[in-house]
């Protein structure tokens, strides 16, 4: 053991966790921050910083590590692979886009904000990098940990391979062992770890401990015009945001990547501190850390919950009744850790619903006046629009009433993330869809013909066949001369330009891809809110009838909304008064003190105080006086 913890501390990875560390009822209750004992025999299945998983073994071209591509010369089906800058100049860039007129924006936007609940694929920015003293940014050549993106003009863009993962799981096989893994550094299930954290020190960060009210922290300068308040500052001051406003800090550092992100987060912030105080007001023998556990409790579970909807509509009823079906309870057997395939290319998908334009409306769900319609590249990494420009409500308002952009294999992405796409630590513009074709030859990805054969669909071997899939001869011309053979098509192209499947936003690829996905978190997570224990039956009813127009209403200025916000709807015929819209009653959460008192958790809690907030309650009746005097043994102790 002592070996062990020496060469976790030398080498940066950590042991595997001991399932004898998932013993006791403080994991019965709630989950823990990382992740780790949702399984309890196996901690660290979804877990913070492990493995992503794979579902088919990397493709490395010299079967450990190198991507492919990384020898331009090397011929792979007796061809070299095609650039990705030159596969997204002529097969995915676009300058304009179709609008969906079925779908709102926000079903763009919540996917995104759900995708970074599930994964975040660090890069190789320190570590490695320093080791070698290499500068990714200014280097051209491919040296680990840099893997440039070559361009026509015999310059680069800059490219960090992501970080390795530490050694893969016991009983992997040899093969696996000797391969490089990609690290997952947030919990992969449906938790809202984007709002909570993902590490103990990142959730008492986000904390407002000092009022002892169960609530997050929130901002200490800035509030919007009803009082309500906005996000915390990054800690780390002055940041790089902008116009005298710092970046916000939430439980996921990408928040700040653009206003609908920053709109979601706060939301959900203002949701978990309106649950807990209400919460506090019906319980009030609660101590502050019920009070939060039980507050994240439900925001975790309203996240699961409206994600079956915008689910069904992605990947058409069909496809989720295939790969999902009806949820048949918490299977310990069933790894709920994020795939590979689903992180760095399926659920990438999305990237081809980012609209050139970002719309802010009026209370009239017009253009603002004020705050009018903003280029995508204005409304990046600038949180200081929501503070000075009128706050969430008129990206809250763009989001739900307007048309979210439709993908098509001719109009994938669009000139503003393949041109001029500009991210905080980068002096140059950067261009998305290589960054994804790079991404997938980074982690070793198959080819897409591999995956549909994964997924049960017909290889692709001739024109022929990929023009039926595609349903535009034009462009699978286009794929077939720049990879020259089918079994070279990265899985991120193929699946993006297969024609949506009937009440669906997805071709069949994807739709297998994601739907095997979210079966397995939804039933590999032991507090899958619908699981046996997680949540009484009156509980679980309220959850189910709130929608994410009740949230938008309880935390915004926003007086009318769609009954489903993700339906594109004309105001104001598709609109209903906040009033109209059904509301979660806390009632289901009432809890006796008599009922709860018995229960030894409580003491244990309770001994986590000060004294003097141990001996207050103590003259005031609030609690046994036996539970109390426990709780001062346990404090003493």
């Amino acid at each position: 053991r002592e070996n062990l913890e020496l060469l976790a501390e030398l080498s940066q990875c950590p042991t595997e966790t001991d399932p004898a560390v998932c013993e006791g009822s403080h994991h019965d209750k709630y989950r823990s921050i990382s992740g780790v004992c949702n399984n309890r025999q196996n901690p660290d299945w979804g877990a913070a910083n492990t493995a992503l998983v794979r579902w088919l073994p990397a493709e490395y071209e010299d079967g450990e590590e190198e991507p492919r591509g990384w020898d331009p010369q090397r011929l792979h089906h007796g061809s070299q692979l095609p650039p990705p800058r030159r596969v997204s100049r002529e097969v995915v860039r676009t300058s304009c886009k179709g609008s969906d007129a079925a779908y709102s924006q926000l079903l763009a936007d919540w996917g995104q904000y759900i995708d970074h609940d599930v994964t975040l694929t660090p890069q190789s920015l320190s570590g490695a990098a320093s080791w070698a003293q290499r500068d990714c940014r200014t280097s051209c050549g491919n040296l680990h940990p840099c893997f440039p993106i070559q361009t026509q003009d015999s310059l680069c863009m800059p490219f960090h391979r992501s970080t390795p993962a530490c050694s893969s799981r016991t009983g992997s096989g040899i093969l696996r062992a000797l391969q490089r893994q990609q690290l997952n550094a947030v919990s992969s299930f449906i938790d809202a770890s984007l709002v909570y954290g993902h590490t103990p020190q990142l959730q008492r960060d986000l904390r407002d401990l000092s009022s002892r009210s169960g609530k997050l922290a929130v901002n200490g300068r800035f509030r919007d015009r009803q009082g309500r308040p906005y996000l915390p500052f990054v800690a780390a001051t002055p940041s790089t945001c902008g116009q005298g406003v710092e970046c916000f800090r939430a439980g996921d550092g990408r928040v700040n990547e653009g206003l609908p992100l920053i709109a979601l987060h706060t939301l959900w912030l203002r949701e978990h501190n309106r649950l807990a105080e209400t919460l506090k007001l019906i319980n009030q023998h609660w101590s502050p850390e019920a009070v939060f556990q039980e507050a994240r409790k439900i925001v975790g579970a309203l996240h699961q919950v409206r994600v079956r909807r915008p689910l069904q509509d992605l990947i058409g009823v069909e496809s989720f009744e295939q790969h999902i079906g009806p949820y048949g309870g918490y299977d310990p057997t069933v790894d709920g850790s994020a795939s590979n395939v689903f992180a760095t290319a399926a659920f990438r998908f999305g990237h081809g619903t980012i609209p050139p334009i970002l719309s802010r409306l009026n209370e009239s769900f017009q253009e603002d006046r004020r705050f009018p319609h903003l280029r995508l590249q204005q409304a990046l990494f600038s949180p200081w629009r929501i503070v000075k420009e009128g706050g969430i409500e008129p990206t809250l308002r763009g989001m739900v009433a307007t048309a979210a952009a439709v993908t098509a294999p001719d109009s994938l992405l669009v000139e503003e993330v393949t041109e001029s796409l500009l991210v905080l630590d980068s002096q140059q513009n950067l261009d998305l869809a290589a960054l994804n074709l790079q991404r997938g030859r980074d982690h070793g990805l198959p080819g897409y013909n591999d995956w549909r054969d994964f997924c049960g669909l017909k290889r692709i071997a001739t024109l022929d066949d990929l023009a039926e899939v595609v349903r535009d001869r034009r462009v699978a011309e286009k794929i077939l001369h720049l990879y020259q053979h089918p079994d070279n098509i990265d899985v991120w192209l193929g699946g993006l330009v297969e024609n949506f499947l009937p009440g669906s936003r997805t071709g069949p690829l994807f739709a297998c891809l994601i739907g095997k996905q979210m079966k397995l978190l939804r039933d590999g997570d032991r507090f899958w809110w619908e699981a046996d224990g997680v949540f009484t039956r009156q509980q679980r009813e309220q959850l189910w009838k709130t929608s994410l127009s009740r949230i938008i209403c309880e935390n915004s200025d926003i007086q009318e909304i769609p009954a489903d916000p993700f339906r594109l709807a004309r105001y104001p015929a598709g609109f209903l008064h906040c009033s109209a819209v059904p509301a979660l009653s806390l009632e289901a959460w009432r809890d006796e003190p008599t009922v709860y008192c018995t229960d030894f958790v409580l003491a244990i809690e309770l001994a986590s105080q000060d004294l003097p907030y141990l001996l207050e309650v103590f003259s005031c009746g609030s609690f046994p006086c036996d539970l109390i005097e426990v709780a001062i043994c346990l404090w003493y102790t």
